[in-house]
């Protein structure tokens, strides 16, 4: 079997046997062979429908699921019991024009390993959407860029139209919350290209959308997992953790130093500095960059050096910037903050560049992004 389409549905009687024909009659001139899979979680009579198409046509198989957790589960159900070399996931409503299937599937046989057709490349558009749902989704696609690594140069991350290799998904497991199934892919997939073309996302012409309050919520809880899910992502979160830990450290060591020891105020502001740079670097060490963690002690012991230096020169980018405020007439502590801004970014990339930096062989290989011209 060469490609597998995958169509999750959800109460799409109107519109399960439109696109049905409408893929065979763009399929029919490239003469590959295929499968059309549903994997259906309807409550009104789509597996009818499906049992008709399926008995009319070798082609179109179906899985009718009685308790049904979403359209995510249901897109990994069907990698499971599909059998092409390439598989493109499409929604039942026909907003994903099937017109494209043979673009896509030439694509993936040139050797892309994931192919994004996408609303917001040159060419495309997302001309079916109303306002509000553009909105929601510019806030979802910009909340998935900024926290996951891996989706930062794809324009449509969050889209449900998409081709892979079957290899990008083999031995991979996959466990999504709520629809996003490409970010799911994206994350925890074995690929190193992926590929975006322009497509027009088209008004529903039958059937409701199935978008609600509940999904945006799943797709937040999404979010969350995929970033605790991957080493490259959810460190940031937690070096900024342990900084924020050690702000407290700090104060708390300085307060000790001056009330309970008497001591002067400059040795004590560098005491206490001393022992929050000395608590972020155990915590970074063992939680933070724990993957990384050098089991040889003496080894160890010398990435302290190299975080005090780290950390001093971010220390010295907090004070230019609350300088630099006060001396061009700016609020000092908008200054400060901006500096810690800038003074964190920098002790994380640094810390991650060189304190606790990768050997070659664990360093994973660039994924190349391109898009359709």
């Amino acid at each position: 079997m060469e490609l597998s389409i995958i169509i999750p549905t959800f109460n799409e009687r109107e519109n399960v046997r439109k696109i049905t024909n409408r893929i065979m009659d763009v399929l029919r001139p490239i003469g590959c062979s295929y499968e059309i899979f549903f994997v259906d979680d309807s409550r009104d009579d789509t597996p009818t429908v499906l049992e008709e198409l399926s008995k009319n046509h070798h082609e179109v198989k179906y899985l009718h699921r009685q308790n049904g957790r979403g359209l995510g589960t249901a897109v990994v159900e069907g990698f499971k019991r599909t059998q092409g070399n390439f598989i493109i996931v499409m929604d039942a409503d026909l907003q994903h024009p099937p017109e494209l299937l043979p673009l896509i599937y030439r694509r993936l046989l040139q050797g892309i390993e994931v192919l994004i057709p996408s609303r917001f490349v040159e060419g495309g558009s997302d001309g079916g959407l109303n306002w509000f749902r553009k909105l929601v989704s510019w806030t979802a696609r910009t909340i998935g860029r900024i926290s996951i690594k891996r989706m930062r140069d794809i324009s449509d991350c969050t889209g449900g139209y998409f081709g892979l290799h079957r290899s990008v998904i083999e031995g991979v497991t996959l466990d999504p919350v709520g629809w996003k199934i490409l970010m799911e892919v994206l994350v925890k997939g074995k690929y190193q290209t992926v590929h975006e073309i322009p497509y027009s996302f088209e008004a529903r012409d039958a059937g409701t959308s199935k978008m609600s309050t509940i999904e945006q919520w799943n797709y937040l809880k999404h979010i969350f997992k995929l970033v605790w899910s991957s080493p490259d992502d959810r460190r940031f979160y937690l070096f900024c953790m342990v900084g924020a830990l050690g702000v407290l450290v700090n104060l708390m060591v300085l307060k000790l130093l001056l009330i309970i020891f008497l001591i002067h105020s400059l040795a004590a502001s560098i005491g206490a500095s001393c022992v929050a740079m000395l608590h972020n670097f155990l915590w970074n060490d063992n939680f933070t960059w724990k993957e990384k963690k050098q089991p040889i002690m003496w080894r160890r012991v010398l990435r302290l050096p190299q975080f005090i230096v780290i950390s001093g020169v971010g220390i010295g980018i907090t004070a230019a910037f609350a300088w630099l405020a006060s001396w061009i007439g700016i609020n000092i502590f908008l200054g400060q903050l901006a500096g810690i801004i800038v003074a964190t970014s920098w002790n994380y990339l640094a810390n991650n560049k060189w304190t606790w930096e990768a050997s070659k062989s664990n360093r994973k290989a660039k994924i190349t992004v391109t898009q359709e011209v």
